[in-house]
């Protein structure tokens, strides 16, 4: 990379955003269970998945596919999960073809050198190696895409600010199989969340991405 850019004013960089930086692009479970014909099929994710897939362009390096890998039987869960996964036993791995918890063909060819983690629940945190591999890395940021909005990339953020990470929310690459669900969440978000969670379209994100720049 060339030397970075410099801002004489952090909020001058672009509609108020200030630059970005040690940061990493966090892809949230865009998995083949979640596409058209999945067993969890999000309809929104073939309209945002170009665009996701050019973000993950821009730097593979810096970039971490979440997937949300399920038990092979429900009584390996705790607690709710298990009445979870009695309800959807065709989602458990006895009973699921194992390619359906890959990630979408559009994205898998980027990884390596993207990172793969995979996680048991809804948050890319919980019980997964992220949070080690984002200490070792220094990072300070994350800009997050992928599936769904209300669920699995709620729970990340909500665990990433809680940890104190700047959230940096590409909201033209965010899917849900619930439009309520979804605008509400970016309600929430320009309501409650301003000092740690922007939201920025992915256009925008090569000219304050200051790592990328130069």
């Amino acid at each position: 990379m060339g030397a970075r850019v410099t801002f004489d004013n952090p909020k001058d960089s672009i509609g108020g955003v200030a630059p970005i930086q040690d940061a990493v692009h966090l892809c949230v479970d865009m998995q083949r269970i979640f596409s058209t014909g999945g067993l969890w099929q999000t309809p929104w994710m073939e309209r945002v998945l170009p665009t996701i897939a050019a973000v993950a362009a821009l730097c593979p390096m810096r970039t971490v596919f979440s997937r949300f890998i399920t038990p092979a039987r429900a009584d390996e869960t705790p607690g709710q999960w298990q009445r979870y996964y009695r309800r959807w036993a065709t989602a458990t791995r006895d009973n699921l073809e194992s390619s359906q918890l890959d990630l979408v063909s559009e994205l898998a060819g980027y990884a390596p050198p993207a990172t793969i983690i995979d996680k048991p629940a809804y948050s890319a945190f919980y019980r997964s190696s992220l949070m080690g591999f984002l200490a070792e890395r220094h990072i300070r940021t994350l800009i997050v895409s992928g599936a769904e909005t209300d669920v699995c990339v709620l729970s990340t953020v909500l665990d990433a600010v809680n940890i104190g990470y700047r959230v940096v929310i590409l909201q033209d690459c965010l899917c849900s199989s619930s439009d309520e669900g979804h605008d509400a969440l970016m309600t929430m978000y320009r309501l409650r969340y301003t000092e740690q969670i922007d939201l920025i379209t992915a256009d925008m994100l090569p000219e304050i991405w200051v790592d990328l720049v130069g």
